[in-house]
């Protein structure tokens, strides 16, 4: 079990310090972060938060996962690492198009 945690279905007023104030009473928060948007900073209505140890992380979790929170039910889960690559990005090439054989 991973000390990362995925917090998803966040309002899009929420801050990261809500999240550190709301995860505090389950255990030492390492760090608490709301996801934004790079061009607008607007939320992307999910974060991840760090906990003190894999028990404290269960214990948000069990506490947490499916508790109101702004008005919306809150996704509470481990954070699962990105998959190799990055992902994102489309495809490439393609370009082709006819062309004459000489």
């Amino acid at each position: 079990m991973g000390r990362k945690l995925y917090v998803g279905n966040l309002s899009y007023n929420v801050s990261s310090s809500d999240l550190e104030q709301l995860f505090s009473s389950h255990g030492t928060v390492q760090s608490a972060t709301v996801i934004a948007d790079r061009a607008t900073g607007q939320s992307k209505g999910f974060g991840f938060v760090e906990m003190g140890s894999d028990d404290e992380a269960q214990a948000a979790i069990n506490a947490l996962n499916g508790r109101d929170f702004g008005g919306r039910p809150l996704k509470v889960n481990e954070a699962q690492p990105r998959p190799a690559g990055g992902g994102g990005g489309g495809g490439g090439g393609g370009g082709g198009g006819r062309r004459g054989r000489w």
